[in-house]
């Protein structure tokens, strides 16, 4: 097993690559849980329900065209398709990129006190019709 640390995530929105932006990245996927404890069982069970996915980024803010303002303003609460990579690396089995069409739910433009750097973040969640979270390594 390799551990590694990562120091170059890829996040591209809406076609924009913002990888020179992130700061932190956070892609969570989750199946709901959905019991069907029945009688006579003495411990829970479970079976699992729908799936969903979100995606947490922190950006370093940049207001230029190309830059996270300028591609997350106008896509507030519309959906455009998001991936993500652990590296900028080609897609491959040891760098898979994560994608589907993301509604964008949050984004502060900013909100920094004085004498602090310029940052932001942006919060999806699955839209659209493809909606799912694909992994693809090719």
């Amino acid at each position: 097993m390799t551990t590694e640390v990562l120091t170059d995530a890829r996040v591209e929105y809406d076609s924009v690559d913002l990888s020179a932006f992130v700061t932190a990245v956070t892609l969570t996927y989750e199946s709901e849980a959905q019991d069907d404890t029945a009688m006579g069982d003495l411990t829970r069970s479970n079976l699992g329900g729908l799936k969903n996915w979100a995606a947490e980024v922190e950006f370093n803010q940049d207001f230029a065209a190309g830059g996270p303002d300028a591609t997350l303003f106008a896509k507030l609460g519309l959906i455009a398709n998001l991936k993500i990579r652990k590296t900028t690396a080609a897609i491959s089995a040891t760098n898979p990129e994560y994608s589907g069409d993301a509604l964008l739910t949050s984004y502060p433009p900013f909100g920094n006190t004085v004498g602090d750097k310029a940052t932001t973040s942006a919060s999806f969640v699955p839209g659209g019709a493809s909606n799912t979270l694909a992994r693809a390594t090719a």
